[in-house]
């Protein structure tokens, strides 16, 4: 099991807020699984027959999808997830084929709207911190473009820099990949939303990834809390 602890600074700046933790090892990430296919079906239907008639502003005044609003309205930004239950409840998408582990999350923030991100644990290099960023900061992306970083969004620190960000996601160096055997999930979670409904969202991760890997083992399952 890695460590992972919350900055002062973080707790601070982000008061309230919560860091699910789901760490899982044991995992088979190389064969398709056909049922979780057919669950993503069943969520895309779901999305549709509850909000395909919605419009941005009854979206968004959901409680998770209002919390993430006014976290992103600080850095002029659209919460990404809301724009993925647009295009699939509203204009007919497809949630995506990736890899058994990166489409259990998928599945998931589609289910709770936790923006969640996953980590190959055997690529990040300890010590592990939730942080907020500062002047300077940046971040390669998962597309190779070098990213500053502005200053005073929640982040995660590897010794090897920024390993994601809220508002610009992921690095190209801790993804998952087929090879993936030992996972971290790492869900961000802003003032305003009940800590239960994180830890809803690594439950239903957990459960999808039991569907190609019932052995898996649950390293840690958590809640950080800044408060």
């Amino acid at each position: 099991m890695i460590e992972i602890s919350g900055s002062n600074e973080w707790k601070a700046t982000h008061l309230n807020a919560v860091i699910a933790l789901l760490e899982i090892s044991g995992v088979d990430n190389t064969q398709p699984c056909p049922p979780l296919d057919d669950r993503k079906r069943e969520i895309e239907a779901q999305l549709r027959e509850k909000y395909g008639e919605f419009t941005r502003k009854e979206l968004v005044a959901l409680l998770v999808m209002s919390a993430y609003k006014q976290y992103y309205s600080r850095f002029k930004k659209t919460y990404h997830v809301q724009l993925q239950v647009e295009s699939i409840a509203q204009k007919g998408r497809k949630l995506p084929n990736v890899s058994p582990l990166v489409d259990a999350n998928f599945v998931a923030e589609m289910e709770t709207f936790i923006l969640t991100a996953g980590h190959d644990v055997e690529k990040l290099q300890q010590p592990i911190t939730i942080d907020i960023s500062r002047e300077g900061d940046t971040i390669t992306q998962m597309n190779g473009e070098h990213k500053p970083i502005r200053a005073g969004d929640m982040i995660m620190r590897d010794s090897n820099g920024v390993s994601c960000s809220i508002i610009y996601g992921q690095d190209n160096r801790s993804f998952i990949s087929p090879e993936t055997s030992h996972v971290l999930y790492v869900a961000y979670v802003p003032d305003g939303i009940p800590a239960e409904i994180a830890m809803t969202q690594l439950e239903k991760i957990e459960e999808y990834i039991r569907l190609f890997s019932p052995n898996a083992v649950v390293e840690q399952k958590h809640l950080l809390r800044a408060s």
